[in-house]
């Protein structure tokens, strides 16, 4: 079977990234999907091996090309960057910060020239990284230029603006961003194998009525729907979220941050996963941090991670969502 490739960085090496990627290729379910490429530290990875327990090998590799068959063993590119004395658990360390911005820009390269379909990143730690002068603008972009995706299950939630004050959301919203937004969502979908996406609109005010509907919203998704895509509302936020739950629509644009990942959280934090709709490649993480607290401990969870590679996977052999 010819599977898509993937490069899954392994975040922070001083984290909970190493151990959670083990347990994740430990269950067997990501090699069934994709061929994966692990990018960072093989000493890394092996102490994440050995802190999770599992039975994997690790074995070096230079190119996509030499990942090979053995669900237990993971292929790593080790461009040597870090030396692994500077890999400490549970410490924030600027040299560790600066081998998983290049780590990561090895990944970006990857999937840009089409070597792979995608690419999954292990959870980085931001403050390791801007000490190292390395945070850069790995997550920076224009209104409307790429979107915030989160899944968890039956819920996924497009955001129209992520990290801004919401008097920034009513000064921004314009009934074209609202329907590029819905165009971007449901153009990318069906690249990722979802026939025909059904598409609900959060409102942004109670019961979705008030000036950013009249103005922006209801404007935004007529223009969308004139255009043939199955998209419905503004609807009240305090329902849109559940009517995709049961099954109404197969995704939410909600208009901010904290309208889509309050009800996604609320719904279902453990395995959720997020990624970008609107990148010029595949591009899925996990929704926490590196966890210095826990690191090495071998306790904490790899269900984020392990959605994040499956999905990845699928949207990258055009099958659309994981069942649930």
């Amino acid at each position: 079977m010819n599977q898509p490739a993937l490069a899954v960085t392994i975040g922070d090496p001083c984290g909970i990234g190493p151990e959670i990627l083990a347990k994740a290729m430990a269950s067997g379910e990501p090699q069934q999907k994709a061929r994966m490429l692990f990018i960072g530290s093989a000493d890394a990875m092996r102490r994440g091996i050995a802190v999770a327990g599992v039975d994997l090998g690790v074995k070096p590799v230079s190119s996509v090309a030499e990942v090979g068959n053995d669900p237990r063993v993971i292929s790593i590119l080790d461009s040597g960057v870090l030396d692994p004395a500077e890999i400490v658990i549970g410490e924030e360390r600027a040299p560790c910060g600066a081998a998983v911005a290049t780590w990561i820009g090895q990944a970006q390269a990857l999937a840009t020239r089409g070597e792979v379909a995608g690419l999954v990143m292990g959870p980085i730690n931001s403050e390791a990284m801007a000490a190292a002068g390395a945070l850069g603008t790995l997550m920076n972009a224009e209104p409307g230029e790429r979107l915030l995706t989160l899944f968890s299950g039956p819920l996924r939630i497009t955001h129209i603006f992520d990290h801004i004050y919401l008097r920034d959301v009513c000064a921004g919203l314009t009934s074209d961003l609202v329907a590029h937004s819905i165009r971007l969502t449901e153009h990318t979908l069906r690249g990722w194998g979802v026939a025909s996406p059904r598409i609900g609109v959060a409102g942004l005010n109670p019961h979705a009525h008030g000036p950013e509907e009249d103005a922006a919203i209801t404007p935004g998704v007529a223009i969308a729907r004139s255009e043939g895509i199955d998209v419905s509302g503004p609807i009240s936020p305090d329902t849109v979220f559940r009517h995709c739950i049961d099954g109404r629509y197969d995704v939410v644009v909600a208009m901010c941050h904290d309208q889509g990942h309050i009800a996604l959280k609320t719904w279902g934090f453990e395995g959720n996963c997020g990624g970008f709709i609107g990148m010029p490649y595949l591009f899925m993480t996990v929704g926490h941090g590196t966890a210095f607290d826990i690191a090495g401990k071998g306790i904490a969870s790899h269900a984020m991670i392990l959605s994040a590679l499956n999905q990845c996977a699928q949207f990258a052999a055009g099958k659309g969502f994981l069942a649930h």
